[in-house]
């Protein structure tokens, strides 16, 4: 993930969740302190995150409609869901990432 691409997901997530999501609170998501954290946030809105904030930024990305869910997460697509079911499913399931996000964020 690329500087841009996290200034994006912040600005995704923030349309996701309904509320403009700031450095402090994309520093709580990724389990930064909050001593720093913010400014770390800041940086990688530049450079780029940590492999490791990566991971879980592409996991809360699943969020927002503008990010696929990931394949390991899809499991709407097999064979045993009806095909008319799955629209409904990934919905609800986008809707328990928004909680998610809201959980970390408290």
């Amino acid at each position: 993930m690329t500087g841009p691409e996290l200034k994006q997901l912040r600005n995704d997530l923030s349309d996701a969740l309904d509320r403009k999501l700031t450095a402090a609170d994309m520093a709580r998501l990724c389990g930064l302190p909050d001593k720093g954290g913010a400014d770390t946030v800041r940086r990688w809105e530049v450079s780029g995150p940590t492999p490791a904030a990566t991971k879980v930024l592409r996991v809360l990305a699943m969020a927002s409609e503008r990010h696929p869910i990931l394949e390991n997460f899809n499991i709407f697509d097999r064979h045993d869901v009806r095909e008319e079911d799955r629209p409904a499913r990934r919905a609800a399931f986008r809707e328990q990432m928004r909680d998610e996000v809201r959980r970390r964020l408290g």
